[in-house]
């Protein structure tokens, strides 16, 4: 019942509409249009007030047919950078950009598929549950449209978020994160004629960070320096360096425990810096540790698992369980009780200029979905 044809020229009508991180209201407006047109109720939310966006997250509702509790479907409207002026190419059945920008197949593709499934369902007067599509805004910078979420219009208690690679696995399992942010204040001077008149402060930060394990700590754990901003000029000794990074653990306890060690170290630098400015508490730390998004860990026998396994079944397909190391707008769901598994849509190498999708990746997404709801709703 999917159309393949009307699949890809939603896919690239919606790719043609820019939309990076704080900028999804054309898009916004676009889908609403189409989704008013199928029968929806939306909503936008005040979630682009929130984070300085131009609109914010988008939800529709579908009524349904039927007694089965609602089932939540989500998708990203946002994009990286560089995705303005996409042009789309299509050849061999796999859509690619012309190389000089991203595609956005992330997460575009998921909302071509889920308007599919939705017109399939109406043309077709399929009866199927209660159905809450939920487009959120600024996934790709911090997750902050689903952080923002007006939850108060989410009546489902779990779902589905198509914001992955693999058509044939459902990622249950991804880490908790911790950003950090460090600022040292050292002391300025002339780098030729005064320098013992200067404390450095990179070279501060370099000392806390070389007493550091980054990288891969365990088969759970990462941690990982990913900016450190600072200096004026080869001549000056720096006063300021701002250094930041992360810690990401599917451990709770783990997370706590890296985390405590690197601010340790920072903190252990600058108290023992050997200085004569100490009495001006120079040097001196700021920090700044913030939970970026929780952990998710859903049983292999939870009900959304096993629905999903039984449509790829029905399909002749497997659906095996997956663990990642990333996050997405799940994390923020679950944390909010909204049990959510992610599945794929085919798109690869995103994120980078190669990124590209096959038709028929899309297609299956789209008749993985159509029988997940079939399943549910009777």
């Amino acid at each position: 019942m999917i159309n393949l044809k009307r699949l890809a020229e939603t896919f690239k009508f919606f790719v043609g509409i820019d939309s990076v991180s704080r900028e999804e209201g054309a898009l916004s407006k676009e889908l609403e249009r189409i989704l008013i047109s199928l029968g929806a109720e939306t909503f936008v939310d005040d979630a682009g007030q929130c984070i300085g966006g131009n609109t914010g997250n988008l939800i529709a509702k579908f009524k349904g047919s039927t007694k089965a509790p609602p089932l939540m479907l989500n998708a990203h409207m946002d994009t990286v950078e560089p995705g303005k002026n996409v042009s789309v190419i299509f050849k061999n059945e796999t859509f690619t950009s012309d190389g000089t920008t991203i595609l956005g197949a992330d997460d575009k593709s998921a909302i071509a598929v889920l308007l599919e499934v939705m017109r399939v369902l109406t043309e077709n007067k399929m009866q199927h549950c209660p159905i809450e599509l939920v487009f959120t805004i600024c996934e790709e910078i911090g997750l902050l449209g689903a952080k923002n979420l007006d939850i108060s219009l989410i009546s489902a208690k779990y779902g589905y978020a198509l914001d992955s690679s693999d058509t044939e696995a459902i990622v249950t399992r991804t880490p908790a994160a911790n950003r950090l942010e460090f600022t040292i204040h050292g002391k300025d001077a002339h780098a030729g004629s005064a320098p013992e008149n200067g404390i450095n402060a990179i070279s501060i930060a370099c000392r806390a960070i070389s007493e550091l394990d980054m990288g891969r700590i365990d088969y759970e754990t990462t941690a990982n320096i990913g900016v450190i901003r600072g200096g004026v000029a080869t001549n000056i000794v720096p006063n300021l360096v701002e250094v930041k990074g992360e810690v990401r653990s599917h451990n709770d306890g783990k997370l706590s425990m890296v985390t405590d060690n690197i601010v340790a170290s920072f903190q252990n630098v600058v108290k023992n810096y050997n200085s004569s400015s100490l009495e001006n508490s120079i040097p001196r730390l700021e920090k700044s540790i913030k939970k970026e998004f929780s952990l998710t860990n859903i049983p292999d026998d939870h009900f959304i698992v096993t629905l999903a396994q039984k449509a790829a079944f029905n399909l002749r397909k497997k659906m095996t369980t997956k663990t990642t190391g990333g996050a997405s707008d799940a994390n923020i769901f679950f944390s909010k009780g909204i049990i959510t598994g992610v599945l794929g849509t085919g798109m690869n190498d995103v994120h980078t200029l190669r990124e590209n999708i096959r038709l028929e990746d899309m297609a299956y997404a789209a008749n993985l979905l159509l029988e997940i709801i079939k399943l549910h709703s009777y």
